[in-house]
């Protein structure tokens, strides 16, 4: 027998696995290390990154530097790396400056890094990366700067964490999910600092760091990973000699169906234009788990934005592009508040009609016209902002109006029409976290159940309903893992056409089927078959048909 009577077993200040940060004012605050080993040959790899955090990128200049090497002239042998008042990063080295299209978020923890891999620069934003080509230099001294300009003129404002610089190795040539963890001294590592809580002066590598002005040491930090702690909230009695093992690994690992948010919290956003000619920006919500009518949210930049894509992380939902008028627009909510989209940024062209595909990091956009029909695959991180980055191409260059669902790894895109007006049956594939073009999954019961067809469902059973020249009630299903032709489901309540559009948790796929007259809202259960069931209707009935749907339980969520 024994009595385990701890409130917490493992403990240590904060809640997640990046302990410190230093804090800079903005009026004369600066770190220098010591060493000899920071100077940089013409093409010697090399990685430079960091945690940023600033209220504001504006300042008195037109940016701030964060990290000075070299002399006191970066136009000739030194190297610079500043936050830009727009919230691009530049990097200058020998005279030669690139600047990140990517763009930090104010008032937000931002990774950010610089590369340079057999002579290719890579500038990444929130594991957005983009190559810049060959840039070389002439060789640097060691002189380095965190904070400040050699000229006293340039002060950073804001926090910095786990500021790490690497010689001989270039770590991110691709795009990537953001370091989870406090970083490490690795091989070749020559500064690594910013990570203490209460010294501004400690470093990794044995370097001394001498402060001017006064940073201050902190314990606000980007909000990444766990401390590994174990809280046991009340008394726990073990009544047993044997082992007593804890359980271990990830909820979702544990629990299979763990999806998102609970399935009995779960919300469906609608967004769409609610007038044809369009001149509506309405989003409205509904709860997933209950039935009745949806309730205004907010409304999206700009009016009259329809045939949108739409895609969700557990917190965000992200909308791009509009057939009215034609644009390449961005835009986001908080899915669990209220209220008016913010700007994101931009799709790769002008967009519309295409489909979207994600998962709890990655939004896809899939297919469209711009105006003329293409096969464009484009993709966003989805808790950062900046513009889109081309992912691939679909099977059929001329491709839109798709339906598509998702598991946290596969993206289904199913059906659409070519740019003749020909109905496709087509369903292919990609791999979310990857880049490149899709592959054959399949074929739906029928091309003109392709054309329009809505697309959603949980991890494992992918649901496609309506579509069609002439309005069906048809609803079909996959098994996102597999591939294989769509078996019939059952029938909607009513037929349905026209851009449909789908919102679902782990258990339940709600149907908004808008072909006039016969506007439906409905919903059928995932994991069985059968006739769907009447959901309720639109505060704001749409009489225009082009609506987009998403949810914070959908089935790329596990």
């Amino acid at each position: 027998m024994a009595n385990l009577r701890a409130n917490k077993i493992v403990s240590t200040t904060g809640s997640n696995a990046i302990t410190g940060s230093v804090e800079f004012d903005g009026t004369g605050d600066y770190l220098v290390p010591s060493g000899s080993d920071f100077g940089l040959s013409s093409s010697e790899d090399f990685t430079l990154e960091m945690w940023i955090h600033a209220t504001s990128f504006d300042n008195s200049s037109t940016y701030s530097e964060v990290i000075r090497q070299g002399t006191n002239n970066a136009a000739t042998d030194g190297m610079y790396f500043a936050a830009l008042s727009a919230g691009t990063m530049e990097w200058r080295l020998s005279g030669t400056t690139k600047t990140s299209t990517n763009k930090m978020t104010a008032g937000s923890w931002n990774h950010i890094a610089v590369c340079r891999d057999s002579g290719a620069v890579y500038i990444s934003v929130n594991g957005l990366t983009e190559n810049f080509g060959s840039v070389t230099n002439s060789s640097t001294t060691s002189a380095f700067r965190i904070g400040a300009n050699f000229e006293g003129t340039q002060f950073f404002k804001g926090h910095l964490s786990n500021v790490r610089f690497i010689k001989g190795t270039a770590l991110y040539t691709s795009n990537f999910i953001p370091p989870t963890s406090k970083l490490k001294n690795l091989p070749g590592t020559v500064l690594l600092c910013c990570q203490d809580n209460e010294s501004v002066t400690t470093e990794a590598t044995g370097k001394t760091i001498t402060a001017n002005g006064d940073p201050t040491a902190t314990r606000f930090t980007p909000q990444v990973g766990s401390d590994g702690s174990v809280e046991f909230a009340g008394p726990t009695t073990i009544n047993t000699e044997n082992y007593f093992y804890l359980p271990t690994g990830l909820t979702e690992q544990r629990f299979p169906n763990f999806e998102g948010v609970a399935a009995a919290s779960a919300r469906g956003l609608f967004a769409g234009s609610n007038t044809e000619p369009a001149s509506g920006n309405t989003i409205e919500y509904i709860t997933i788990s209950s039935t009745g009518n949806t309730q205004d949210f907010g409304d999206r930049i700009g009016l009259g934005r329809r045939q949108i894509a739409a895609v969700a992380s557990p917190t965000r939902a992200v909308f791009a592009g509009s057939y009215s008028p034609l644009s390449n627009i961005i835009d986001y909510v908080t899915i669990t508040s209220t209220g008016n989209a913010q700007d994101f940024g931009d799709t790769t062209t002008n967009l519309t009609e295409a489909t979207g595909i994600s998962n709890s990091t990655r939004g896809i956009f899939a297919g469209g016209r711009n105006p003329t029909v293409h096969n464009v695959i484009q993709y966003v991180t989805i808790q950062s902002t900046g513009n889109a980055i081309d992912f691939g191409d679909l099977i059929i260059s001329d491709r839109r109006n798709c339906g598509s669902c998702q598991s946290p790894t596969r993206g289904i895109i199913a059906g659409g029409r070519d740019g003749g007006g020909t109905d496709i049956n087509l369903i292919d594939y990609i791999t979310i976290s990857t880049t490149g073009n899709s592959i054959d999954f399949g074929d739906l019961v029928s091309a003109s159940h392709g054309r329009e067809v809505m697309g959603g469902g949980n991890s494992t059973r992918g649901i496609f309903a309506g579509g069609g020249p002439s309005p069906t009630n048809v609803i079909s299903y996959v098994t996102i893992a597999s591939t294989g032709n769509a078996t019939d489901f059952g029938d909607n309540t009513a037929a349905a056409g026209g851009m449909n559009t789908m919102a679902c948790s782990s258990t339940r796929a709600c149907m908004f089927g808008a072909a006039a007259p016969a506007r439906t809202l409905s919903y059928v259960t995932i994991h069985s078959t059968g006739n769907a069931t009447n959901f309720g209707s639109f505060t704001v009935e749409p009489t225009s048909f082009y609506y987009s749907g998403c949810s914070n339980g959908h089935g790329g969520l596990g």
